[in-house]
């Protein structure tokens, strides 16, 4: 099938009326999928339009930039320029940094129900390999790229990644086609530069098929973790369903593979990075401590506590700083440093009330409607607060007495005292 065949067909598998984007960097693959794709409208159409990232991280962006909007202007294709600053001190190096910039572009630019077309061919799926068994990664690592996802509520299509960087070198040549060359392309102490000008090359020279192969075993890898993550969904139906909080002895009750392969799997599906292997190894073997141990965990962005019988994986958990103090009227929505909260609180006798909220300090004594006064700390403890939410608990107080206890990052009263009512139920 000619490479302009295949690209009709993408586009006539995309359903009518959706909105598909072509990732444009100036460069030759995706000048040749944005030209594809805009003949292929001409039999499909679609509503088409290319998005070029701008990292401002090398003199030649001015011309990547300039490329894309003559190729568009000439295609009749709108094109639309997102601006990114690339963080370099993230810890994720210049091309990680990059990477997560320029997705962070795409997830505000292209809408829900969207497509985004990538450019990534089969070349690359083989480096993606190689790089990825260099740094010894699992299964999910050396899948590679899919060939299509769900991401963010969009989709995700590379539809080029079975063709051969060759192929589309030729059929290039053939349209007559222009692009831009990054001139960071030459640069061999970058790790993916020196897989394909020099790794590649010589694996080709002695067995023709190489690029071939891997990007296969990557097809292979991502068929196996398609199965992992399956059957990682069925451990955490079988614990109960919850992302963040897993019970203890149904994880001790699993083969250990089937524990590393569902804490990854919850992690992702929470949005938090999967811990490196020593991180992983470290909280597994700490699933067996006492009782009253506080056993925690922590790798970059998670973190995961283990309390009464439970695996909790989370955010980094902040405390409220000891001085944090504000005012409220007890309807606004409520403002912390954990964002806004539509919470209420107010008298029952409907009269307005000045309330001030404060940070936790310990020893504060609630009256309870038909239980009379009872320490916060038992409350809390009854209302099974674990104890690092407790240092994120904020007391709303009335003059000089403490009325409610609210837990604020999930806007949840724990305790609100006799003669007050909530708005939102009580935990």
């Amino acid at each position: 099938m000619s490479l302009q065949a295949a690209i009709d067909r993408a586009l006539a598998e995309t359903p009518p009326g959706r909105v598909v984007w072509v990732a444009l960097s100036g460069g030759l693959d995706s000048s040749l999928l944005l030209t594809l794709a805009a003949q292929a409208c001409r039999h499909h159409p679609r509503p088409l339009y290319a998005l070029h990232i701008h990292h401002g991280l090398q003199s030649a962006a001015a011309d990547f930039e300039r490329h894309c909007r003559r190729l568009c202007s000439r295609l009749g294709v709108p094109l639309f320029v997102e601006r990114v600053k690339v963080e370099r001190d993230a810890g994720l190096g210049l091309e990680g940094a990059a990477r997560q910039a320029r997705y962070g572009a795409f997830a505000c630019r292209v809408g829900p129900g969207e497509t985004l077309w990538l450019a990534q061919h089969r070349d690359d799926q083989a480096e993606t390999f190689l790089l990825a068994a260099m740094r010894g990664s699992g299964v999910r690592g050396l899948a590679g790229m899919p060939s299509g996802r769900e991401w963010l509520g969009k989709r995700l299509e590379r539809p080029l990644l079975a063709r051969s960087r060759a192929e589309l070198e030729s059929e290039a040549s053939r349209r007559g086609l222009r692009w831009v060359e990054d001139p960071t392309n030459t640069d061999e102490a970058l790790d993916r530069n020196f897989l394909r000008r020099s790794v590649l090359p010589l694996l080709e020279a002695r067995w023709p098929h190489a690029a071939a192969a891997l990007a296969n075993s990557a097809r292979h890898a991502g068929e196996a973790e398609s199965l992992i993550e399956e059957l990682a969904e069925r451990d955490l139906g079988a614990l109960g369903g919850n992302l963040g909080r897993l019970a203890v002895q149904g994880l001790l009750a699993l083969a250990p593979s089937r524990r590393r392969a569902l804490l990854r799997h919850a992690c992702r599906e929470r949005g938090l990075a999967a811990p490196p292997e020593a991180r992983l190894e470290s909280l597994l073997s700490q699933l067996e401590a006492r009782s009253d141990a506080q056993v925690r965990v922590d790798w970059r962005g998670a973190e995961a506590r283990i309390w009464r019988g439970h695996l909790y994986l989370m955010p980094p958990c902040d405390p409220l700083m000891s001085g944090w103090v504000v005012g409220w009227d007890g309807r606004r929505p409520l403002e912390s440093p954990w964002g806004k909260s539509e919470v209420g609180l107010g008298r029952v006798d409907g009269q307005p009330a000045r309330l001030t909220l404060k940070a936790r300090q310990g020893g504060e004594r609630l009256r309870i409607s038909e239980r009379g006064g009872r320490d916060l700390k038992r409350l809390l403890q009854e209302a099974r607060v674990p104890p690092w939410e407790r240092e994120r608990v904020v007391v709303v107080w009335h003059e000089q007495t403490p009325i409610a206890a609210l837990l604020v990052p999930e806007g949840r009263w724990l305790a609100v005292a006799e003669g007050w009512s909530s708005t939102a139920g009580i935990g």
